[in-house]
């Protein structure tokens, strides 16, 4: 199934580009937030689904476009994002050790969406395309082995990142966890949908051009791995989100007004725009792009605050 909330947050059920409102049932569920909604839909699963079905088969649909979108999982608990977990197309010599990193509830924005870049000194602005899971049980301490009974379904990812930012201070949660770093959606697709989340394909278009393009084969440490390493460092609650990381050869610098689009097989489109108001540039280049020009690290700011002086624009 996929679910989605959509205008004032109403929980609709999606199918075949038709939006239904299921809201009239899930009224009952005492809420502050629609987080309150989800968690109880998901901890309820098997009593919910009927009865959202049942209200889908029966009720009257509105054009997905004619909806507006808003983000599947609007408040989790937690948002890990796993560290450096492909083989980046065979070209690591060896997998880093498992490693992940926290990003900010508030980070969240959803289908239409602005990434809006901060007035910060990074070098560069970059979105990871990613799978992310959406947690189904509490958990603490789950072995591989079991991992999967504790995945409730999967959402489209994208973990914005500010590069570069000087260091003598918490870099990574200053370059992870600004509002609008992390755009999910259009749905929350349940995992019976998805046959085979280890293989499925992942693309993110930047102003209509294909920039990352990889599949969850590449993956480093599996899903029961992820599952299984952060539950080891905090219980997972249902809603929670785990990222499970990026090739980035893809990576490529996000500027004022790019037009980002994200599509995990099977899990929808989703889009979202860049808003920078100091207008900086960088070329358009990917990181697999430079390194076959035996370049290092990210393209250079070329105009705008913050460009080194050597590379900027009068």
């Amino acid at each position: 199934m996929k679910l989605a909330f959509f205008d004032e947050f109403r929980l609709g059920v999606v199918r075949d580009h038709v939006i239904f409102d299921v809201s009239a049932v899930t009224a009952e569920i005492p809420r502050v937030h629609p987080q309150d909604v989800l968690r109880a839909v998901i901890e309820g699963w098997d009593q919910w689904r009927p009865r959202l079905e049942s209200a889908a088969d029966h009720g009257h649909g509105i054009p997905l476009e004619a909806a507006a979108v808003r983000p599947p999982v609007p408040r989790p608990v937690n948002i890990d994002c796993m560290a450096v977990n492909y083989l980046e197309g065979g070209t690591l010599a060896d997998l880093p050790p498992i490693s992940a990193f926290h990003k900010t509830p508030n980070s969240i924005i959803g289908p239409g969406g602005t990434m809006v870049l901060p007035d910060v000194p990074g070098t560069i602005f970059e979105g990871e395309a990613e799978l992310a899971l959406v947690i189904g049980a509490c958990g603490k301490d789950v072995p591989s082995a079991d991992a999967m009974d504790y995945v409730f379904g999967y959402t489209n990812l994208i973990d914005g990142s500010a590069r570069g930012l000087p260091s003598g201070r918490n870099v990574f949660y200053e370059m992870k966890s600004r509002d609008t770093f992390c755009p999910i959606g259009p749905f929350l697709v349940t995992k019976d949908e998805i046959a085979d989340p280890q293989n499925l394909a992942v693309r993110l278009w930047n102003n209509g051009e294909l920039m990352q393009d990889f599949s969850t084969s590449d993956m480093g440490h599996s899903i029961p791995q992820c599952v299984e390493f952060v539950s080891s460092v905090h219980t997972i609650e249902p809603g929670d989100l785990i990222a499970t990381g990026t090739n980035h050869g893809g990576l490529n610098p996000f500027m004022d007004g790019d037009e980002i689009e994200l599509e995990v097989e099977g899990l929808g489109r989703l889009r979202v725009s860049v808003r920078d108001d100091l207008k900086r540039t960088w070329k358009r280049e990917t990181r697999r792009e430079r390194q076959a020009q035996g370049k290092a690290g990210t393209t250079p700011q070329l105009a705008g605050k913050y460009a080194p002086d050597g590379e900027r624009e009068h």
